[in-house]
This record gives C-alpha cells, structure tokens and sequence, in this order.
C-alpha cells in the first residue's frame, strides 16, 4: 500500500440509499475534487454544494463537497468527502470517475492505516475504532468508545512513565559510578518504581477477562439431564422457538446458541445435550459437547426437572461455584434444595412461574462480574501479552538490579518494547495487516 497513493472508497453502505459517501485521501486529492466539480474548492472544513462530472464532461450528480487539508484530517493527509445520491447507478459512475482520475481503489481499513502511520492515532485507539464499528450492544459501545478516545494509551503511558524513571536510576548507576552527587545503589530507586508498575499491570491482566468478555461475549451453558426442560427454558430466553421441544429424552444432540443483549452487554445462551450415560454414539458425541462447552463457559445453568430431581448429581458435578441450578416443571411441586456455592431457584419455563425473579437475579450476576470499569482495559490477546511480556522481563529486572545492574536495564528496556509493541510502535507488521484488513473498505 503505497503511501503516495491517492485512494477512494464507498464509506457508506452498498445498495440503494438516500445519500452515498465517498472518501478520498491523499496527495491528489485537491486535484481530484477540482476535477470531478469543476469548480473552485470550498473553504477547508466548509460544506460546498457542487455538481460533479466524469472525466468526458457529463454530469453524474450533484451533492455536497467537503475538503480537509493534512494534517488535520482523519488521515493525517489531504482529504475529502464527497457526498451524493445513493443509487446503484451514482455510486459505479462516481467509482469509475475516481479511477479514471488517477485514484486507486482502498483497501480494509487503509484510511485507518494510513491515520495510524500518520500518528493521528495509536494502535489501541484504531482498535477501538474497529470495535466501536463492530458494536452491537451499549456495553460494547461504551468500551469501544473509550478505547477508540485514549483510555488504553492513558494507562500504558503511566507505565512507561514509570519505567523511564526506573531506567534513569539504572543508567546513572552505571554511567557514573565514582561520581560522589550520585548515590550509591542508586539502581537501588528503581525497585520502587518498576514495582508499582509491575502492580498496575497485575491489575490490568486481572480485569483484561471483564473486557475481552463485553467485547466478545459472554458465554452461558445450559446444563442438565435429559427431558429436564432445557430447550424450553432456551425458548423463553429467546422468545422464539429456538429449540425442539420434545417428550421424547435426548432429543437435542447438538449445541443450539441463542445472542441476548443483557444489561447492555453480549450474552450468548448454548442448550446442551442432556447429561445422562448413552449406547448411542451420536448421543454420547453431544454429551460430550455440552461437557466441553460447561467447561469452556463463563457461567452457567443447571436444570433438573422439580417433579423428579433426576440427575441432580451429575448436573452439581458439572456446575462451578456462582452458578445457577434451576429447578424446573415447578408449577405443581417445588424442590427445597440450599447448596452454599449454587443459586438455587424453582421455575416453571413453561408457564414463566418464577422466571421474571431468576432473570433479574441472572442479570445482577452478568452486572457484578462482567459490568464495564471506569477505565478502558486490555480487550484482547495482543493487549494481554504484551503486559505479560512485560511483567516477566521486570520482574527479571528486579532480580537482576543487585546482582547486574546492566543485566536490568536490558530487562526495563525489554518491558518498554513491549509497551510499544502494545501502542503499535514497534516494528510488527504482520499484526498490523492483521488489525487492518478487519475494517470495512472507506475505513
């Protein structure tokens, strides 16, 4: 991707519209616009109404026109808007027109790129970017949103923050050993503050499981024997008929995901097949299944039918402290059950006996354990090992300052690239095509 380049794309949605967007970005873009209006340019930042024209003369639409001079645009270089009548027949022409112009298609997320390697933004704040488009509850927005305004690069400025003291204590150390205004040890002063970074960065990978969860979804297994009631309770979550229902034991022998919106956040629900000992090999296969997905689950629900409390054990064994056991087909009878580390509740999912009351309870527990933080966090795999990275090459550092101060300085150095491998600074190219081509073309 040549960054002399001048590029275009569609930013808005394909298809018929009331109003299409084109942006261009690049060192002809000036050139571009005047060619296409044929008319002189707006004022910078100022919306000009304009008629614009194909190469050959004939006009192809009129709309508003809008140029940004770099580097103050979104992507750091000369930009502009181009804004139209959204039918399919506009849009070809305009996209033929750009070509015609000198102008090259944009690739996924190269407007992004190019504002990224224009320090307009870090690679944080362009992953924000990507996830606030990607959005699909308020929990998720506001993360993203934070994200995309700077609140990762704040805390991961603090770090380094603190390591460049800790290297300047190091370095004075050995640069100026026999200096008598520079105290002896002076590594020693370091400690403190690769400490309280080491600290931070504990708290951050500690809360990094409550972000990447509100970004990509909290995950709830339904657990329990067969006939138990599952595929209804699934139902009535979902509103719909998701789910089989059937008298007949082991009918859902695969996995069945329902997507709620929870308290702003995303929930997925997965009903399982029913725990019970099988000859059949398609049914031991979903036992399995829902086994692994229990496992693999952030929380989840066990249900045994309130008429026979069949499978309590098995449904207990699979369950985690937190979690919900519900005693279902309660309409008739209820069971009087108390487990220290279960919320127990009886049910009906059939007639809604009960449910109203477990769905608040469900909904303060997704609040209490996966409800957002006043500070943006680490959101993905990359965030948490590059802090991971850096904890252990500090804490090698700390081991290191009484025995070799410059083995320390190697292990502070050490942190401080993985930071900048955090804000996207260091050289890792092939994360960064990674992260890009996740974006929309025209972003």
């Amino acid at each position: 991707m040549p960054a002399i380049d001048t590029i275009f794309a569609l930013s808005s949605g394909a298809g018929r519209a009331g109003v299409s967007v084109f942006r261009v970005s690049g060192p002809k873009t000036f050139a571009l616009a005047k060619a296409l209006s044929r008319k002189k340019l707006p004022t910078l930042r100022q919306v000009g109404l304009r008629q614009f024209y194909d190469v050959k003369g004939n006009v192809i639409d009129e709309g508003l026109l809008i140029i940004f001079a770099g580097p103050r645009s979104f992507t750091g270089e000369d930009s502009a808007e181009l804004h139209t009548h959204g039918s399919p027949a506009v849009i070809e022409a305009m996209g033929k027109t750009f070509l015609d112009a000198g102008a090259r298609q944009a690739q996924a997320g190269e407007f992004t790129r190019r504002a990224f390697e224009n320090g307009k933004l870090d690679l944080t704040e362009a992953e924000g970017l990507a996830d606030l488009i990607d959005a699909e509850t308020e929990g998720q927005r506001r993360q993203a949103l934070r994200q995309m305004q700077g609140g990762l690069k704040d805390i991961y400025e603090g770090w380094r923050s603190g390591l460049i003291d800790a290297l300047a204590a190091i370095e004075g150390e050995i640069d100026f050993p026999d200096e008598q205004d520079v105290p002896d040890a002076l590594s020693h002063a370091a400690f403190t503050p690769m400490e309280t970074v080491i600290e931070n960065m504990k708290k951050a990978l500690a809360d990094s499981d409550r972000g990447e969860r509100v970004r990509g979804g909290i995950r709830i297994a339904i657990i329990g024997p067969p006939n138990a009631g599952k595929s209804t309770l699934l139902n009535r979550l979902a509103g719909r008929d998701a789910a089989i229902v059937s008298d007949e034991a082991g009918t859902t022998r695969d996995i069945i995901d329902i997507h709620l919106d929870i308290a702003g956040l995303p929930v997925s629900f997965s009903d399982t097949a029913g725990l019970r000992e099988t000859k059949s090999s398609i049914e031991a296969e979903g036992v399995r299944r829902a086994l692994l997905r229990s496992e693999d689950a952030d929380l989840r629900i066990g249900v045994i039918s309130a008429e026979t409390a069949e499978g309590l054990d098995t449904t207990i064994l699979a369950l985690q402290a937190g979690d919900f056991l519900l005693a279902n087909k309660s309409e008739d009878k209820e069971l009087n059950l108390s487990f220290d580390d279960l919320a127990v509740r009886n049910i009906s999912a059939k007639t809604g006996l009960g449910f109203e009351s477990f769905m608040d309870d469900l909904t303060k527990v997704v609040e209490a354990r996966f409800a957002l933080t006043e500070q943006a966090g680490l959101t993905r795999v990359r965030h948490r090992d590059c802090t991971q990275r850096a904890i252990e090459a500090l804490s090698r550092g700390q081991s290191n300052l009484v025995i070799a101060p410059e083995l320390a300085g190697d292990d502070v150095r050490a942190a401080l690239h993985a930071i900048k491998e955090l804000a996207g600074e260091a050289d890792i190219e092939a994360v960064l095509g990674a992260i890009f081509s996740r974006f929309c073309i025209g972003k």
